[in-house]
């Protein structure tokens, strides 16, 4: 487990898994979290057994879809609902929200009192959408007042686009040109760190931290789509104690 370097209240508890602790054989190995992506399901209900071990409760889950939908967990919400949706924002206490990724960034938010927390699934198609501002929408402090941690993603060496993705940034904002670079074959190196961030700092939140790994260079450490194909899902969480 990965411990965020923020500086979250001490109210507020966090943790973002890496591949290694689990059950699950190759290409899954070993602490697969994911139910959709070809794993034997009763390792990977053994995986989230182990999870919840380091949890208040079970986490919510949610049916992943790059997309800007929010999911607010009150006390109304259906645990054993399948929601399509890219984030998750609570003020339940010992409630944890949980993001899956394997290259995408995951985004934790918390307000400064941590009473308010959120939990994103970054995949640049979801960032490019809205999904960090519709999450934001849904706390009642604000921007300044929100903490935020960058988790594991695809670096900025390896993370090659199109040219349309870069001109759909480039076109919402020319504060996004520098996190492009070209490459010979007419592609571009994005840096989905630094359009997260922009996007951060342009919604008001100055507090950010994380932003440090790679996982497709650290294969003993993370899982990753872009590297393996069928590969497993790492989490990152956020609850209030």
């Amino acid at each position: 487990m990965l411990n965020p370097n923020w500086t979250a209240p001490t109210n507020v508890g966090a943790l973002s898994t890496t591949r290694q602790g689990g059950v699950s054989h190759a290409p899954f190995t070993s602490l697969n979290l994911g139910l959709h992506v070809g794993d034997d399901q009763q390792a990977v209900l053994t995986n989230r057994a182990l999870l919840a071990t380091q949890l208040p409760k079970v986490p919510v889950w949610l049916n992943q879809i790059h997309s800007s939908e929010v999911v607010v967990v009150d006390e109304y919400f259906e645990l054993q609902a399948n929601y399509d949706a890219d984030a998750l924002y609570t003020r339940l206490k010992n409630q944890p929200l949980a993001i899956m990724t394997a290259d995408c960034l995951p985004v934790l938010l918390t307000s400064e009192s941590g009473d308010e927390v959120a939990a994103i699934h970054g995949g640049w198609r979801g960032l490019h959408a809205g999904i960090i501002a519709n999450t934001l929408r849904h706390f009642s402090c604000p921007p300044e007042k929100i903490i935020a941690w960058l988790g594991p993603a695809i670096g900025a060496a390896k993370f090659e686009v199109g040219s349309e993705v870069k001109a759909l940034f480039c076109e919402q904002s020319a504060t996004h040109h520098t996190a492009f670079s070209a490459q010979a074959d007419g592609k571009y190196l994005a840096d989905i760190y630094q359009l997260a961030t922009t996007e951060l700092i342009n919604l008001g939140i100055r507090n950010i931290s994380g932003g440090e790994y790679c996982t497709v260079s650290n294969s003993e450490q993370f899982f990753s789509y872009r590297r393996d194909g069928q590969t497993g899902r790492m989490a990152s969480l956020i609850w209030r104690k």
